[in-house]
């Protein structure tokens, strides 16, 4: 697909991601009044018109808009994880098919993937079992978008794809203790002991399920890139395809943030899903992705940023 001479819509394009996103099309020379951004504010995706209106005269379509948050959030907003992002996707894809938009590309998420899914996941496995508890109504809200995908291109020709990212992190990314993820929550909690001279933090769980983490940037990157140049039926993976524990994890950024308390684990509370990583062997070969930055100086780079906002 030539973007640069494109109409395109981002959803939640204002959002961490989605701000990522929009500024890889504008480097790519997409001129700046071809992208459209909907706020959320003004249009509310959950609601039929609202998702007509913005369609309309799009040629590409990227889906990130999504309710979405760590486990906590995940515990205690099932109900609405799973209506809002059904809504918002299955409606935006229709209201794009109707449109006679040429290609959607929806960003799904590694919640999909069942509990126990051999590690590396692989696309193959993503029925074999049910999704892990704390989060399977988000994880299949947002499944229904690849069923949806695949029907809409057998009936109808209608050219959507799917892409499954792994948890994300960079600068930009959600820091409210509330509803964040693990990295960025873990980074606030080691930034305010710091701060309050504090002799140890409590971090939730074990510590012995693993993650992988992809860069937001890198994030950005595979999505336009499959946009560009990916039209198959196919859920693709887009990951760093590396592992870490949560507690190699979080002694790491007690690391780069020269923290020196003890690490209190709070193994009352949920470890998540036990491992998680995937293969990425077909980003590569679909539309040639390899994540760029390493897990090291994308850390850096987001603890740099968290400390710019002068919010601790």
């Amino acid at each position: 697909m030539e973007l640069q001479h494109s109409k395109i819509l981002v959803t939640g394009g204002a959002g961490f991601l989605g701000s990522f996103v929009v500024e890889n099309l504008l480097a790519r020379g997409v001129p700046r009044e071809s992208i459209s951004i909907p706020r959320q504010n003004e249009y509310d995706l959950r609601k039929w018109e609202n998702c007509q209106k913005v369609v309309e005269g799009q040629e590409l379509v990227i889906h990130l808009a999504a309710n979405v948050g760590g486990i906590g959030y995940n515990r205690e907003h099932p109900g609405a994880l799973f209506y809002d992002n059904i809504m918002m996707g299955t409606q935006m894809m229709e209201a794009s098919r109707q449109a006679g938009v040429k290609k959607f590309v929806a960003v799904g998420t590694v919640c999909a993937y069942p509990k126990f899914t051999p590690v590396p996941f692989k696309e193959d496995d993503l029925w074999i079992g049910y999704p892990e508890e704390t989060n399977a109504p988000y994880g299949l809200a947002k499944k229904m978008l690849l069923v949806q995908a695949q029907g809409y291109r057998t009936e109808y020709g209608f050219d959507a794809i799917y892409l499954l990212p792994v948890n994300l992190y960079g600068p930009r990314d959600n820091f409210d203790p509330k509803s964040s993820h693990v990295i960025p929550a873990l980074i606030r909690k080691v930034s305010e002991a710091k701060k309050e001279h504090k002799p140890f933090i409590e971090v939730w769980g074990t510590g012995s399920a693993s993650r992988e983490f992809l860069y937001v940037e890198d994030a950005a990157e595979a999505i336009v890139l499959a946009a560009e140049k990916f039209d198959g039926p196919e859920p693709v993976n887009v990951g760093a395809g590396m592992e870490i524990t949560i507690k190699d994890l979080i002694e790491t950024i007690c690391k780069v943030m020269n923290y020196e308390g003890e690490i209190h684990w709070d193994s009352s509370k949920p470890d998540g899903q036990p491992r998680r990583m995937l293969d990425v062997s077909r980003a590569e070969t679909f539309f040639s992705f390899r994540a760029k930055t390493s897990f090291e100086e994308g850390l850096q780079k987001t603890i740099e940023w968290y400390a710019q906002q002068g919010t601790h």
